[in-house]
C-alpha cells in the first residue's frame, strides 16, 4: 500500500462539484474503495464522450459552411443528374435562416454540454495523477483545470472548427449534398424551437431596417476573378480567358465600342462619277460597302463589292442602285449586344449608327464585334501601328483608337463604370478639356498619360507610363 494511503480522503469541491481526495487515490462511486491512477474504464469513457462531442461539433461546422457556400448552380445541375440529396442542399440554401437556427442550437448545445462535463469528467482524474506525480495539491487542481480547458479548447478548435469548415471550403457542393438530409431532418425535429429563432432573427433584421430575404448578386469583378482561378489551376486556358473577357468587355459597351468610326468607313458616292466607284471598289479590301449620295449623312443601302465586279467583268449596264440593299439604321446609344441582335436579323450584316441629331457616326458588322471579343487581327492593321506595344522601360506606347475597356484591363486600372468615352483618345480628352499638343500629359490612376502624335484633330498615340518612372520618349 502506498506510505500515505491512511491519511485523510477528505472531499475537495472540483470544477462542477465533483470531490476528489487531496491523495493520489481516488474512491469508487459505488464502494468507497480509494484506486490508484491511472483512472477506471468510467474515466476513458469520459474521455471518449468529450471527443465524441467535438467531433459532433465538427460536423454541425462542416454542414453549416458547406450549405451556405455551395454554388446553387452547381447543386441544381447535381440534383438534375439526380444527385442524392442536392434538392435537400438546394432547399436549405434557398431557406438559410431556419437551417443556420437549427445548427447553431445543436452546436450552442454541444459548447454548454462539453464546458460542463469535461471539467467534472477529467479534472480529477488529471489532478490525481499531477499529485501522485508529487505536484502539491493547492498547485495540481488549479493546473489539472487549466491543461483540461486549454487541451479541449485546442482540440475544439482544430477538429471541431478549422477542419471541417477547411474540408468544406474544398467540395462544398459534395458535401452539402451528403449533409443535408440529415440536418433537414434535425431542422424538422427541433421546429418549434427554430420557428422561434428564425422568427427573433428576422424581428431584429427588421428593427436595424434589413430585409430578411436573401440577395445572391455577382459582380463582374468576381466573374473575372473567378476566371482568373480558373486559368490559373489548368480549368481555363489562357485564350479561352482572354476570349471570356472580350465577351464581358463587349456587354459593358455601346455600340459606339464597337463600331468602325465615320473617318475610317470606305463608301460609295453616287454623285461620284462612274470611274471613281470603279477604282473604289478595285481598291477596297472590303467585301461590302455602304452607299449614298453626296454626304456620308445620307447613307442608307449597302452593296457587295462582288457583284458590282462581276458585272464590271460580265460587261452588263454598271447600275449601283440596282444591287443595293437596304441596311439597318440604329442610334449610337444601343447597346452592342443588342447591335448583334440586329445584325442577326438584317438583310446584310451591316447597321448604320447615327447619333440624335441624324449625323452618320459609324458602322458595325460582325466581324467588328469578333474584333471587340478577339483582340485586332494582325492582317487588319498591316502597315499600322499596334493598339499596344509594351517598351523597354516598361512603358505601353498604345493607339488612341484602343477601345479604352482594353487599355484598362492591360494596364491594371480601374475605370468609372459611368463614363462618355469609348476610346483611349476620349479618355484623354475627359481629362484634359481641350485638344491637346504633343508632349501634354495628365496623371491619373497611379499612371501617366502622355500625347505623343496627333493625326489631324485626333489623337493618334499615348505613352502610358507608371507614375514616378521615367519613360524614355519614342523617336
Amino acid at each position: 500500500m502506498h506510505p500515505i494511503a491512511n491519511k485523510s480522503a477528505a472531499g475537495v469541491p472540483f470544477a462542477g462539484g465533483r470531490d476528489f481526495a487531496v491523495v493520489s487515490h481516488r474512491r469508487s462511486a459505488e464502494s468507497g474503495i480509494a484506486r490508484e491512477y491511472p483512472p477506471d474504464a468510467g474515466a476513458v469513457a469520459d474521455i471518449i464522450i468529450i471527443l465524441a462531442l467535438i467531433l459532433l461539433n465538427g460536423l454541425f461546422a462542416l454542414s453549416e459552411l458547406a450549405v451556405v457556400s455551395a454554388r446553387r448552380q452547381r447543386l441544381r445541375a447535381m440534383a438534375a443528374e439526380g444527385r442524392r440529396g442536392a434538392q435537400s442542399a438546394l432547399a436549405l440554401a434557398d431557406s438559410p435562416s431556419r437551417f443556420l437556427s437549427a445548427v447553431q442550437i445543436g452546436i450552442t448545445c454541444i459548447g454548454i454540454v462539453n464546458g460542463a462535463y469535461s471539467g467534472e469528467a477529467v479534472g480529477p482524474d488529471v489532478a490525481a495523477w499531477l499529485q501522485q506525480m508529487g505536484m502539491p495539491a493547492d498547485w495540481a487542481r488549479p493546473l489539472a483545470f487549466g491543461a483540461v480547458v486549454a487541451a479541449i479548447t485546442y482540440l475544439s478548435v482544430v477538429i471541431g472548427e478549422l477542419v471541417p469548415k477547411t474540408l468544406a471550403l474544398r467540395n462544398a457542393e459534395v458535401i452539402a449534398c451528403t449533409v443535408a438530409p440529415a440536418m433537414a431532418l434535425l431542422a424538422r425535429a427541433g421546429a418549434p424551437v427554430v420557428w422561434l429563432l428564425d422568427y427573433s432573427t428576422r424581428l431584429f433584421l427588421r428593427l436595424l431596417g434589413q430585409s430578411a430575404e436573401r440577395r445572391s448578386t455577382v459582380t463582374d469583378e468576381e466573374i473575372r476573378e473567378l476566371i482568373a482561378e480558373a486559368e490559373r489551376t489548368g480549368i481555363v486556358e489562357a485564350g479561352e480567358q482572354s476570349m471570356i473577357a472580350g465577351v464581358m468587355r463587349l456587354a459593358d459597351r455601346s455600340v459606339v465600342g464597337a463600331m468602325t468610326p465615320r473617318a475610317d468607313v470606305h463608301w460609295i458616292d453616287l454623285s461620284s462619277g462612274e470611274g471613281a466607284i470603279r477604282n473604289l471598289l478595285i481598291a477596297t479590301p472590303h467585301s461590302r460597302l455602304p452607299v449614298g449620295r453626296g454626304s456620308p449623312d445620307s447613307l442608307d443601302g449597302v452593296v457587295q463589292t462582288r457583284e458590282l465586279l462581276s458585272a464590271m467583268l460580265a460587261g452588263r449596264p454598271f447600275d449601283v442602285e440596282r444591287y443595293m440593299r437596304r441596311a439597318p439604321v440604329i442610334p449610337d446609344i444601343m447597346d452592342a449586344l443588342d447591335a448583334i441582335t440586329v445584325l442577326r436579323e438584317s438583310e446584310v450584316p451591316m447597321a448604320l449608327i447615327h447619333d440624335e441629331y441624324g449625323h452618320f457616326e459609324g458602322l458595325v458588322t460582325p466581324a467588328d464585334i469578333l474584333e471587340a471579343i478577339t483582340g485586332v487581327f494582325r492582317s487588319d492593321i498591316e502597315g499600322e501601328r499596334p493598339h499596344a506595344t509594351e517598351r523597354d522601360d516598361g512603358s505601353w506606347l498604345i493607339s488612341g483608337a484602343m477601345p479604352v475597356d482594353e487599355m484598362a484591363a492591360l494596364l491594371g486600372i480601374v475605370l468609372p463604370a459611368q463614363r462618355n468615352y469609348q476610346t483611349v483618345a476620349g479618355f484623354m480628352l475627359v481629362h484634359l478639356q481641350h485638344m491637346p499638343d504633343p508632349g501634354e500629359w495628365i496623371e491619373t490612376l497611379g499612371w501617366r498619360f502622355e500625347v505623343i502624335d496627333l493625326d489631324g484633330r485626333r489623337i493618334d498615340a499615348v505613352l502610358a507610363s507608371r507614375r514616378g518612372a521615367l519613360p524614355h520618349r519614342p523617336s
